[in-house]
């Protein structure tokens, strides 16, 4: 296969996975970042403790990271068909990219939050403020950078999603390197595949990290 062949596919694969990982990335954030709150909220300790409700919020979340994500595209069909109408195609994929990456985040979210100062959080106590207050104002704001880096590594692990959806009609890179790399036998297509998400993943750390850096400098100059 010439690069004339393969630019066309490299470049409508690269187009979708990014459409899955952009989407799929919004709806983890938004279903991630209250679940992790929450765990620590609920927690011993914190401002809405509820040991019970802790444990099962827990438990979900621990098991939804511990199911493959090949696993768990497929049995999540039906659910992607009687969202979308249908489990082919990018559109379908954000179903299960999301579902599946909204535990990952949520713990990272909840290893973020712990990170803050509990001295700030106790000063917001005692002046009566109240869960708003607590998470706009302090939990949110001095977890910033951590959050953007816990976002940075759930796209990243979003790409690596992405290109297993592949192997059930989500196309993307990882259906055009099943298709083309593998079936048609044609390595060079299946390494030019390889170096486009390698390509993919060093672009969104380096925007990650710099983002991390610029909050963390604000942080320390505020």
């Amino acid at each position: 296969m010439t690069w004339s062949e393969m630019q066309p596919l490299l470049t409508q694969g690269t187009y979708d996975t990014l459409y899955m990982v952009l989407w799929s990335t919004l709806v983890t954030v938004l279903g991630g970042l209250p679940v992790g709150i929450l765990l620590v909220l609920t927690d011993k300790g914190g401002l809405l403790q509820n040991r019970p409700l802790n444990k099962v919020l827990g438990a979900i979340v621990n098991v939804g990271r511990s199911l493959p994500f090949i696993i768990l595209l497929i049995a999540l069909i039906p659910v992607t068909t009687a969202v979308v109408g249908t489990f082919i195609g990018p559109t379908a994929m954000i179903v299960p990219l999301a579902i599946g990456a909204i535990p990952f985040f949520a713990r990272l979210v909840e290893t973020a939050v712990r990170e803050v100062d509990h001295g700030l959080i106790e000063a917001v106590e005692s002046m009566g403020g109240g869960i708003p207050t607590l998470v706009g104002k302090v939990l949110l704001p001095q977890s910033l950078p951590s959050l953007v880096a816990a976002v940075t590594t759930t796209v990243i692990t979003l790409v690596g999603y992405s290109a297993m959806a592949g192997a059930v009609g989500g196309e993307g890179l990882g259906s055009k390197a099943i298709t083309y790399g593998f079936q048609r036998f044609e390595t060079g297509f299946m390494v030019a595949t390889v170096v486009v998400l390698i390509a993919l993943v060093t672009v969104i750390q380096l925007i990650g990290d710099g983002v991390v850096r610029v909050l963390a400098r604000r942080g320390r100059t505020a």
